[in-house]
């Protein structure tokens, strides 16, 4: 009963989470007692396995749409000591903040968000350009289309490199001089430019400037990979096309879009993907391999960071950020200790809420992005994407007697199930031996391989506890309920039959850890989703796709009898 209400109370944690940034964008110098408990039980999962120190950003003062408490992750709680760990000073570190946050869009400084085998995986904006270097209130104001945290005056801005002089020129050597000083005290080799512009351009101003086209070549010396990736406005075709990435193309013909796929020629052969081909690639598959690449890099050297960004870093940047962090956690090599609900809560709060992401104004543009990130889990649970190779792979050999039967009443959380498979993973043999001994005289009821070592698992149903999500806000959509109507009989594979008896051996394989922790957490987000912002149709009538999201709530979490579509 304790892991029980531990696990539901978890699960509540991410609704009220989802809830408050549905409805609120964060900023740092207007932090309510719910924001503060949400920084304080962030910096309480980091702590788990990693030793960090705070970059300070008291009321957004370096950065607005920064979190308050910035995490420097220094190293892992236990690690290997024969590994060099980068010398940091953290004093050091914010000079180098200040200094070079005016390099960047926004103020959105490099920021260094995961720690893998001593590496820093990092976030920012892009390059900010000569009109935010001279007017950042003016640029704040034309960027976001008429609104500005200063309440200032709008000024003229311009970003125009032809016409910069002397003058100018020194200007842009001092503070991205900084930038870089930056991005090598933290060894960033790599820097993933996820634009699918050279330039952002409003109102036909430039108003951005990238790495890539720095005519003094300031980034020469750091590895430059140009991966255009579709901006948050593309997620409303995935919205109206009722949540289906499977052949959502993106129009690559647009007059804005001027920056080609650029990659170093040693990862073309390393990865066997046929880059020529990437204006064809359908959302899925574009994610996916952009996701290859990013693990591939960060693995291709001892020492070296990465560097991710699009434009401001608040879509593009978490998405990919985001799908980092959980699959090198679902690899086991980051956040070794959380559980499924605690990294999911993690991610939310701090890759994609603190960190500034507008998630109320995407949702009311149908900009899905922040529902795609977590609803892709399902794409990458294969060991291709793991950043661990696997040795060999251990099936069990289990018999078959009575299919699992649920009967009515409410269903496992998927917290509970994956504490339950984690555990007969750790001790399948001793279970097996268990039940053995108490049933070794059914010899018409058992599988007998006593040279192996497995002699009989147990043919009992299984006892599941039941779980109740409660809901305490006034939704949008319908709450969570966890009642479903019929008897089902389920295999130890999870298929379901109709008939109640198969005394037959059953060759069933575990499922990847990589997989199950995966699954888990796209179950426990899709539950706390749909019980909060909920789905919405772009028909009168739910397509199959949008039908067959919400059977796999169903199945996930054991919703029955309502439909979270509005």
């Amino acid at each position: 009963m304790a892991a029980s209400g531990l696990s539901l109370r978890k699960s509540e944690e991410i609704v009220d989470l989802i809830y408050l940034f549905s409805k609120t964008q964060y900023r740092a110098k207007e932090v309510t007692p719910q924001v503060e408990e949400i920084e304080r039980r962030t910096l309480d999962l980091f702590s788990r396995d990693y030793k960090y120190s705070i970059i300070h950003n008291p009321n957004g003062e370096v950065c607005g749409h920064y979190p308050r408490q910035i995490v420097f992750l220094e190293q892992e709680l236990e690690y290997d000591r024969s590994r060099s760990e980068g010398a940091v000073q953290i004093s050091k570190l914010q000079d180098l903040v200040n200094r070079s946050k005016l390099a960047r869009c926004r103020g959105r400084f490099v920021c260094p968000v995961i720690l893998y085998n001593g590496k820093h995986i990092c976030r920012s904006s892009t390059l900010a350009g000569w009109g935010e270097l001279y007017g950042r209130t003016g640029y704040n104001y034309i960027f976001s289309g008429g609104t500005d945290d200063t309440c200032a005056e709008p000024e003229e801005v311009l970003e125009d490199d032809n016409g910069v002089r002397n003058g100018d020129s020194q200007l842009f050597d001092k503070v991205r001089g900084h930038d870089i000083k930056l991005l090598r005290y933290l060894s960033v080799r790599y820097i993933c430019d996820l634009m699918v512009e050279n330039k952002k351009v409003k109102f036909g101003l430039n108003v951005t400037s990238s790495e890539k086209v720095d005519k003094a070549q300031r980034y020469a010396d750091f590895t430059l990979l140009s991966v255009p990736y579709p901006g948050c406005e593309f997620f409303k075709d995935y919205k109206d096309r009722d949540y289906t990435a499977e052949g959502l193309v993106f129009n690559w013909n647009q007059d804005y879009v001027d920056a080609p796929l650029t990659i170093p020629p040693c990862f073309n052969q390393n990865l066997s993907i046929d880059w020529s081909q990437y204006q064809s690639w359908d959302l899925v598959e574009q994610t996916q391999n952009y996701l290859k690449l990013l693990l591939h890099l960060i693995n291709s050297d001892d020492e070296s960071g990465l560097l991710v960004h699009c434009i401001s870093g608040w879509d593009r940047t978490p998405l990919f950020v985001s799908l980092l962090r959980l699959s090198l956690w679902a690899d086991g090599v980051v956040h070794s200790s959380l559980e499924p609900a605690e990294i999911l809560f993690l991610t939310i709060a701090y890759d994609w809420f603190l960190f500034g992401h507008m998630l109320p104004d995407r949702l009311s543009k149908g900009e899905e992005i922040f529902f795609f990130c977590f609803n892709f889990l399902k794409h990458i649970v294969s060991e291709k994407f793991s950043a661990v190779k696997k040795q060999s792979v251990i099936i069990i050999i289990i018999y078959i007697d009575v299919c699992v039967l649920r009967r009515k009443g409410p269903s496992p959380s998927p917290q509970i199930l994956w504490n339950r498979l984690e555990e007969s993973a750790l001790h399948p043999l001793s279970e097996a031996r268990s039940s053995s001994s108490s049933s070794s005289n059914q010899s018409d009821h058992g599988l007998t391989h006593t040279g192996h070592g497995l002699t009989h698992m147990g043919s009992s149903p299984l006892a599941v506890p039941g779980t109740r999500l409660r809901v305490d806000h006034p939704r949008s959509a319908s709450s969570v309920s966890t009642e479903y109507g019929s008897w089902q009989i389920v295999s130890g594979c999870g298929s379901i039959h109709d008939h109640a008896h198969f005394p037959v051996p059953t060759a069933c394989p575990l499922p990847p850890e990589r997989q199950t922790r995966l699954e888990s957490v796209r179950e426990i987000f899709l539950a706390a989703y749909s019980s909060t912002v909920g789905l919405k149709s772009s028909t009168p009538s739910p397509s199959a796709a949008i039908s067959g999201l919400l059977e796999q709530f169903a199945r996930g979490v054991g919703l029955r009898g309502h439909n979270a579509i509005v």
